[in-house]
């Protein structure tokens, strides 16, 4: 049968029962909304998380977390966190769900195989259904996964390179033929972070046909044209009783300024770096989503490519009150002319409300509106503005 990529099922299932507890709560709070869209015929799950942070005012960074084979959005919400990193750094993060295979495990369509199912095409209509409803910097979208999660990550990182500016992959890799096939358009920052005890994934590659790590770095270096000698740091063994240690490796000198980061855990299981749950021999010398999200905050689209995305202008509006209770008022600067729409979005990214015509001082009615937060798109003469509104009933 087919290797497992994620992680091992009797641990997940009572990792899924703790998670439940702490999800209840993070739904309430309107942090963390789980949605869908269509997609390749399909209806595609997400985790969305928004931190307390966000206002819409500016635009934010995406970050795409993607689980393991068999694992599932949730699990890797808790498993591979950026949510209190995202707190203070201010960005998006979302967690997509895998679809079934044949032995009814969530997987992305990476190994090869019979199945048809276009995960490239699923994350690329998640982008735009996202951009549509949040202020989301087309620039600064970045993938990172844990095992099937992280060989997806490469897959976006070969197919995907016009949307997404770096990839990290945890206990990931690529199968041969996809390897062979990847021609990025672009130099593509590549984090890779293994443990060479890795079972699942092997350090060394295997014979079915996953690559070896080093094999894959070295792949990297040379479709970003870096500089194929390391820099090579160990990493301070602060934790003395996790049964591993790491060394670092990065390799600078890349085109447009992208360089390859490898992390290497010695003795390190097929486990993310850091996480609160032991699922195997797991370092806790740093954390992984700490130095992705430290890899990740280096690099920008345009700086990677040779011509610069357009950014819409805007507007000059603002609402009030915010939370809105029965009512709100969105007003316009007196220079600004009257906008040609106006639309409202739940936080699901259900359209609720289309107006034409806008004039510079419009009142909204809320009063059935649910609690949690929405948002406002205004669009005219090629500017575009979102506002966020939060709903608290009293």
């Amino acid at each position: 049968g087919r290797l497992k990529t994620g992680v091992t099922k009797p641990t997940m299932r009572i990792l899924t029962f703790l998670l439940s507890l702490t999800f209840a709560t993070l739904v309430s709070a309107q942090t963390t909304i789980p949605a869908t869209i269509q997609s390749g015929g399909l209806t595609r799950e997400y985790l969305l998380y928004v931190p307390a942070v966000y206002t819409g005012a500016t635009a934010v960074p995406l970050v795409i977390n993607m689980h393991g084979y068999s694992s599932n959005y949730v699990e890797q919400a808790f498993y591979g966190d950026f949510r209190p990193i995202a707190d203070t750094a201010n960005f998006l993060i979302v967690h997509p769900n895998g679809t079934l295979d044949a032995q009814g495990n969530r997987f992305w369509n990476t190994f090869g195989g019979a199945s048809t199912v276009d995960d490239v095409g699923f994350i690329r209509d998640l982008i735009d259904s996202l951009r549509t409803v949040y202020n989301l910097d087309p620039n600064r979208i970045y993938a990172t996964g844990m095992s099937n999660g992280g060989f997806m990550s490469y897959a976006l990182a070969c197919e995907l390179n016009d949307r997404i500016a770096a990839i990290g992959s945890v206990t990931g890799s690529m199968i041969v033929p996809d390897l062979a096939a990847c021609q990025p358009a672009r130099p593509v920052p590549v984090m890779e972070i293994h443990g060479d005890a890795d079972p699942t994934v092997p350090y060394n590659g295997t014979a079915l046909g996953f690559v070896a790590i080093p094999t894959l770095i070295n792949a990297w270096v040379g479709f970003n044209d870096c500089n194929p000698t390391p820099t090579v740091t160990p990493v301070p063994n602060t934790n003395l009783t996790d049964g591993c240690t790491a060394v670092h490796y990065v390799y600078s000198g890349g085109d447009l300024g992208s360089t390859v980061e490898h992390y290497k855990i010695i003795g390190g299981g097929h486990t993310w770096p850091g996480a609160a749950f032991n699922i195997g021999v797991t370092n806790q010398d740093f954390s992984a989503s700490r130095e992705i999200w430290r890899f990740f905050s280096q690099y920008t689209l345009d700086q990677l490519t040779a011509t610069e995305l357009s950014i819409s202008g805007v507007y000059n509006w603002s609402a009030f009150p915010n939370p809105v209770g029965d009512y709100v008022v969105l007003q316009a600067s007196a220079s600004i002319p009257v906008a040609e729409q106006l639309l409202v979005y739940d936080a699901m990214g259900r359209l609720l409300e289309t107006r034409k015509n806008v004039s510079s001082n419009t009142r909204l009615e809320t009063a059935a509106w649910k609690d949690g937060l929405y948002v406002v798109v205004i669009t005219g003469n090629g500017r575009l503005e979102r506002l966020l509104l939060v709903k608290k009933n009293r």
